[in-house]
């Protein structure tokens, strides 16, 4: 991962970007041509190198090993570059996101801290920079087959992770 962060997508500010009207979201300006529906259940079957991942972020002990003992799926709607995921965790809830891809909004990371989560397509994968005060990680959401999602996940220092999901009946 460079040093600099790369800077895409549409800018707005951190107050914009948590307003964000699902409005817009629902409406979703058609996708790249030859782009990937993600839309589905999504479970997670398995973790490659999530917990050194997670001590890049700044995220503690405990939570690192509740983290890898946990199952999570991501629930997507997608319509064009409008995307609706709601995360849900095994024990911790869930959390809703909608944003559209090319634009940013913001969220809680794991450890507490808000990020500023740029997006854009890249070929067929959907690449999210998150940004928060003391750490930053670039996502990019794959589709391998019709069957499997992974995200690949890299901190600043240079860690990588995935985490590998199969779809899951409705």
């Amino acid at each position: 991962m460079a040093e600099a962060a790369p800077q895409f997508g549409t800018k707005t500010s951190p107050e914009d970007a948590k307003k964000g009207s699902p409005e817009d979201v629902k409406k979703g300006s058609p996708s790249p041509p030859g782009s990937p529906n993600f839309s589905g259940r999504w479970r997670l079957a398995e973790s490659v190198n999530f917990d050194p991942f997670l001590k890049d972020c700044n995220v503690g002990y405990l939570k690192r090993q509740v983290a890898g003992m946990v199952t999570s799926e991501h629930h997507i709607n997608q319509e064009g570059n409008a995307m609706a995921v709601e995360v849900t965790t095994m024990g911790r809830g869930s959390k809703h996101q909608e944003y559209e891809v090319g634009n940013e909004f913001i969220e809680t990371e794991i450890n507490g801290e808000e990020a500023v989560v740029n997006t854009e397509w890249d070929g067929p994968t959907i690449k999210e920079l998150h940004r928060t005060d003391s750490f930053e990680y670039e996502l990019v959401r794959t589709l391998e087959n019709e069957e499997t999602m992974v995200l690949k996940l890299e901190s600043n220092k240079g860690t990588k992770a995935e985490r590998i999901y199969k779809k899951s009946g409705s």
